[in-house]
């Protein structure tokens, strides 16, 4: 079998996913006899392309399936993508524009053929993505939000919520988005700080010569105004009680009224209240009755009711507003403002406008009960466990959900209108006829009098209920595959969609799935680029996924990313990282391709061979009960540092050098036979992490029966292992380390065989590891001494001091002066652990490990200064 010089991850990868594909490895069906282990993809909008954050997320979810479906459990993982309303719409409104064709000229059918036939274009393509990364999906279960099976789902809740009580349809103040034109929740929408200014305008009073001032931030609301507002307890203000004002421009009576709301100390400590425009404005025209005067339409251009500027965009209405306000008098002065703005979170650069509208919402707080204890309790685990005051927060503070969105594209609302105002709900519009006619009892009611409402519901809504509808929970709870793989082990997902997404599923998992629907919540932190920004194709730092894949392999990028995503942290993505996974693919290979090289002879095992298989077997031992703890607590990034550490350094490093035979020679059966066995473990181990790699190795080591992939391997069992003796190992490298070390420091060729010295309080008990210091330090003769040697380079491991020999190799003049500088570099090394130490903030936010791995560098560089005064 001829082994590629070098690994290529352009000839392996879409080979071996086809092969993996081809014999249903990613398939799964329900098993009684195996446990299930059930991934639901937090679907990616069918307008999405492969970014930075879809490669974090994914990787690590097939890191988790993989390793499951190698401990012997029916791994599920389910793909599919959200049909993304206002997203959707917007492409496809943008495509029809391009054809001469608006939205306005079209039916809703003839939209919806239109939108589809995108979407069928357009809409895999993230999944056929996904496929590049290794992402080994169950690609028969793949779902889309809108396919019949989640419709269904939808309309079965919405009908279930409205006879409950728990859907109602109000006139709310809501946060509008004027370029998509339809309400988002609160959490659709994201705040900036931006600058702006602040008008001081002044405000006639009626019937009088005095004038009050009020500053607003957007002036052209004026024309909206129904009222001044005081805080009673202003004595500025108490004398004008009862009276009125007059409004700049439109000459309209307002009335002054007092609220304990307004802030004495913000502004002028005068509030203009406009209703129609700002929610806390809004509640202030309710308690006082105050007139609401819309004078925005829906695309946010001012509207007849603003008497002036119509037609005009807010924007453009400001700047004309103000230069009016200023010819005319009542603008007095203009300051400059830092203040937070909201922003639609689906249209970045279109500014929120609290709009009073007629919306279907969802009764929150009917629902928040089990999905807040269940968290609280930890029956639903978050890792990491910071994230369960985030969402305790957001729950005890939730507000009502407004659901109705005034799009075409997604699940149309199943609520029916008659007469003046009447609503029934129902699958059809024959179930709803039936509702309607028992409601009122008017049995001359036809499906005629009937009009169904033209929203659609909120895409969260329907992405709310898959673990549930993926297998078909709904409508068929007692299906096999809804008992089987319901509830799902494990959601990953980012913690920025923990209100959207993650806690709106827990709510429809315990009202309808009567459970919880996933046991573990993994929390992903948002991918950065070094200078911590958010990566965006706005800033231009946001790198081409597939084109990182091509440069590095899959698994480079895997590895690259996985190194710094400790779970619900930030990563800063440096392209540095996936070149490290790239030569830690080569390493790997390189590794493989020298054993396989090696001529094999029927002779014994020398006796480092021998201590080198031991070593390592108790070294993978131990690495594998790291690993089953870490991948427990979701430490995945620890995970790949554990298993890179034993293969670059415990098995590339170390092992091949203890086993490796003598230029020209030939190496012993049994030592290659182990290092063999040893290469299958390792790639057993790092299947996870880098898939296509380790089962190119896995087919190159031997000839394979039909259905033997490393993919459905068993993943290796930990047995037991002695800590002590990988201690002593661990004291014989360092041992090497020194002697290798003092060849640099006097310049001695590594040819040059070097006498070695040993006072030591158990001599015998380090006699068995000789062989391997004469191996791989080249060490001419190994002898135990009571005293201090003379013209010696010495060290200490653990109670034992070793000497080097150096023969005509030492000055005495040269080594003191190179012990000095020594002394002087760890006594500032010292320096430096100990100012961190002292850091309170360092201390207490530092992981403890991190604490300790400083302590002991202290220690340990405290130990060879003495060692070196001793010296001098």
């Amino acid at each position: 079998m001829s082994i590629s010089a070098k690994y290529d991850p352009s000839e392996v990868e879409n080979k071996r996913y086809k092969e993996w594909m081809d014999k249903g490895f990613f398939s799964s069906k329900p098993n009684p006899e195996k446990e299930p282990y059930t991934i639901l993809i937090p679907p990616p909008n069918v307008t999405g392309v492969l970014h930075m954050g879809h490669m974090l997320n994914n990787t690590i979810q097939d890191v988790l399936i993989r390793k499951a479906r190698m401990e012997g459990k029916e791994a599920c993982w389910v793909p599919g993508t959200d049909h993304a309303s206002i997203a959707t719409e917007a492409k496809v409104v943008n495509l029809l524009r391009e054809k001469g064709i608006t939205k306005a000229d079209l039916t809703r059918e003839e939209f919806l053929a239109h939108a589809f036939e995108w979407k069928e274009k357009y809409g895999g393509i993230i999944l056929n993505q996904l496929q590049r990364l290794g992402a080994s999906c169950d690609w028969d279960r793949t779902f889309f939000t809108m396919d019949e099976k989640n419709s269904k789902a939808v309309v079965d809740v919405f009908i279930s919520y409205f006879n409950k009580g728990y859907i109602y349809r109000d006139y709310k103040m809501v946060n509008w988005d004027p370029q998509a034109q339809t309400t988002i929740s609160n959490e659709e929408v994201i705040y900036k700080d931006v600058d702006a200014a602040l008008y001081y305008v002044e405000y006639q009073v009626e019937g009088s010569d005095e004038k009050i001032t009020i500053a607003t931030t957007r002036p052209e609301t004026i024309l909206g105004d129904s009222a001044i507002c005081i805080n009673p307890e202003d004595e500025r203000y108490t004398h004008l009680k009862g009276k009125r004002a007059i409004v700049p421009l439109v000459n309209r009576s307002i009335p002054i009224i007092e609220d304990e709301y307004v802030d004495i100390e913000f502004g002028t400590g005068c509030l203009k209240v406009t209703p129609a425009h700002d929610t806390n404005d809004y509640d202030l025209g309710q308690k006082h009755n105050l007139e609401t005067i819309d004078i925005l339409n829906d695309d946010a251009t001012l509207n007849e009711a603003a008497q002036f500027f119509v037609g005009q965009s807010r924007e453009e209405a400001r700047k004309n507003i103000t230069k009016q306000l200023k010819e005319e008098g009542p603008l007095v002065k203009t300051e400059s403002l830092r203040h937070n703005v909201g922003f639609s979170e689906r249209n970045p650069d279109t500014v929120i406008e609290p709009k009073l509208s007629l919306q279907w919402f969802v009764d929150m707080q009917k629902l928040v009960g089990p999905a807040l204890d269940n968290v609280m309790n930890d029956n639903i685990q978050f890792f990491p466990d910071k994230f369960k005051n985030t969402y305790k927060h957001w729950l005890e503070n939730i507000k009502d959900w407004p659901i109705s969105r005034q799009l075409w594209w997604g699940q149309q609302i199943p609520a029916y209108y008659y007469g003046e105002d009447g609503v029934a709900v129902g699958k059809t519009k024959e179930e709803a006829l039936a509702m309607a006619i028992k409601d009122t009892g008017n049995a001359a009611l036809t499906l005629d009098d009937l009009r169904q409402d033209e929203d659609v519901v909120d895409t969260w809504f329907s992405s709310a209920l898959l673990p549930i509808s993926v297998f078909d929970g709904f409508e068929n709870p007692d299906n096999e595959e809804y008992k089987y793989y319901y509830p799902t082990q494990v959601l990953v997902t980012g913690w920025d969609i923990i209100f959207f997404w993650v806690a709106r599923m827990i709510l429809s998992g315990y009202e309808f799935g009567k459970d919880k629907p996933f046991e573990k919540v993994y929390f992903t932190g948002m991918v950065r680029d070094l200078k911590r920004r958010k990566m965006s194709k706005s800033l231009g730092n946001s790198p081409d996924a597939l084109g990182l894949i091509d440069q590095y392999g899959a698994d480079g990028v895997r590895v690259g990313m996985l190194l710094s995503a400790a779970a619900g942290n930030d990563l800063l993505f440096d392209e540095k990282l996936c070149e490290q996974g790239r030569n830690f693919s080569n390493k790997i290979w390189n590794a493989f391709r020298l054993i396989k090289s090696w001529e094999i002879k029927d002779q014994p095992q020398e006796a480092s061979a021998a201590t080198a298989n031991k070593w390592f077997n108790n070294r993978v031992n131990q690495v594998l009960e790291e690993l089953d703890d870490l991948f427990t607590k979701f430490r995945l990034s620890e995970a790949l540092m554990s298993t890179y550490k034993l293969i670059w350094d415990d098995f590339c490093s170390w092992y091949l050098e203890m086993i490796k035979p003598k230029y020209g020679e030939a190496i012993d059966q049994q030592s290659y036979d182990e290092a063999i066995g040893h290469i299958e473990k390792m790639m057993r181990i790092i299947h996870p992490f880098m898939p296509f790699l380790s089962e190119e190795i896995w087919h190159n080591i031997k000839e394979r029966e039909e259905n033997d992939y490393l993919i459905v391997a068993e993943w290796p069992k930990v047995e037991s292992f002695d800590t002590d003796y990988i201690k002593q190992i661990a004291n014989v490298f360092d041992a090497i380390s020194n002697v290798r070390n003092t060849r640099n420091t006097y310049g001695i060729s590594p040819k040059e065989a070097l006498a070695l010295k040993i006072k030591s309080t158990d001599y015998s008990a380090l006699e068995n590891e000789f062989a391997v210091i004469t191996k791989l330090a080249n060490v001419s003769s190994i002898d135990e001494t009571s005293t201090k040697e003379d013209n010696a380079e010495s060290f200490i491991i653990d109670r034992d001091e070793y000497f080097v020999l150096l023969g005509d190799h030492a000055n005495a003049d040269d080594q003191k002066e190179e012990v000095e500088a020594e002394i002087k570099r760890l006594k500032g090394f010292i320096f430096g652990i100990d100012k961190k130490l002292s850091n309170e903030k360092f201390v207490n936010n530092a992981p403890e490990q991190v604490v300790a791995m400083e302590q002991k560098k202290k220690a340990d560089a405290e130990a060879k200064i003495a060692m070196l005064e001793a010296k001098l």
